[in-house]
């Protein structure tokens, strides 16, 4: 499976979100109502976040952090869409492979991806500060 394939895979629900960004449920959703995020839904609804949701999502939260507004966050982090490259995916095969995911193994890959960097060679990935302090030194 790509690397991109993986960030984009729908593996965090929104309380798993919640921890990892410190954003409230309703901050989320707000952010997911202007489409700076879409998170993909189960067959019940249930919304599911990717690695790359959960970045964007920090990233928005830094804006907020420094004064931007909604609409200069906009401005600098173009709205997604259901058909961007960057949007999250849920098939038949990511979601059986979410299903066989233990805790451990998602953790696994957390760590993974936030000791892997960016997504280009060179650049530190916005979440490695702050998801960090969920792993011991």
């Amino acid at each position: 499976m790509s690397n991109d394939i993986r960030r984009n895979m729908a593996l965090f629900p929104i309380g798993i979100v919640m921890k990892l960004t410190d954003l409230t449920a309703r901050q989320i959703r707000y952010y997911e109502q202007h489409e700076l995020v879409i998170p993909a839904r189960t067959a019940g609804n249930q919304r599911l976040y990717s690695f790359n949701d959960v970045e964007r999502l920090l990233e928005i939260k830094d804006l907020i952090e420094k004064g931007v507004n909604i609409a200069g966050i906009k401005q600098v982090l173009l709205p997604v869409s259901k058909d961007s490259e960057d949007a999250t995916i849920i098939t038949e095969q990511t979601e059986v492979k979410r299903k066989e995911l233990t805790d451990s193994q998602l953790h696994k890959m957390l760590k993974q991806q936030l000791l892997g960097g960016g997504k280009r060679p060179g650049q530190v990935s916005l979440i490695q500060g702050e998801l960090s302090r969920f792993f011991p030194k």
